[in-house]
């Protein structure tokens, strides 16, 4: 039986290989959540596939990095990655990187009394588990929800940048907070819920 795959999913091998084994699949590893949050910011006004192709030189100049050494970069740092042009060179996109490390620690310092950290923080906004929707084509798929309207409420309120409800909603397609593989894909997995 051959492969099926979203419609939204090209023959690029960069693109199929993430279609097939990261996107719409459940991560709770707060390391890349962090960097999918922000490379979904970065994606504004873009094509995912254009962030995509700079994701390893997004992952040089940051996100093999801890997120407290992230939130240290200074104006300067930042400016000089401006001259590399593996990376979006958007001064503001490359800032706020730096503000969503600090909001990230700045969450995690808040959680802690409740002994939460920001994953669990993040995928309490679909109850600890990922949504299957009914997805015939995904042009059919919602750009945003009320779930990304109010965990984007709540991220720009903990300080985020670049994050409004539709980043946020394809950051949850993106960590499998919700599945939105279109039915017939080989990928769908679960119930569908409405």
């Amino acid at each position: 039986m051959s492969i099926q795959r979203c419609g939204w999913c090209s023959n690029d091998p960069l693109y199929m290989a993430y279609h097939d084994h990261e996107w719409g699949k459940a991560s709770h590893d707060e390391a890349h959540l962090f960097e999918m949050l922000c490379l979904e910011g970065q994606q504004a006004g873009l094509s995912w596939i254009t962030v995509l192709r700079k994701r390893e030189a997004y992952r040089e100049h940051f996100f093999q990095f801890p997120i407290a050494k992230i939130a240290q970069f200074s104006d300067a740092e930042l400016e000089s990655k401006l001259q590399d042009a593996s990376l979006i060179r958007h001064i503001g996109k490359l800032k706020a990187i730096r503000e969503n490390a600090m909001a990230w620690q700045y969450l995690s310092q808040e959680l802690k009394p409740q002994q939460m950290n920001v994953r669990d923080w993040l995928w309490s906004f679909v109850e600890y588990h990922t949504l299957y929707n009914d997805v015939p084509n995904y042009r059919q798929a919602p750009a945003q929800t009320d779930i990304s309207l109010a965990l984007s409420k709540a991220l720009k309120k903990k300080g985020f940048k670049f994050v409004g409800p539709t980043t946020c909603y394809a950051f949850m397609q993106a960590v499998g907070m919700v599945d939105d593989h279109e039915n017939h894909c080989s990928f769908k997995t679960g119930s569908s819920l409405k």
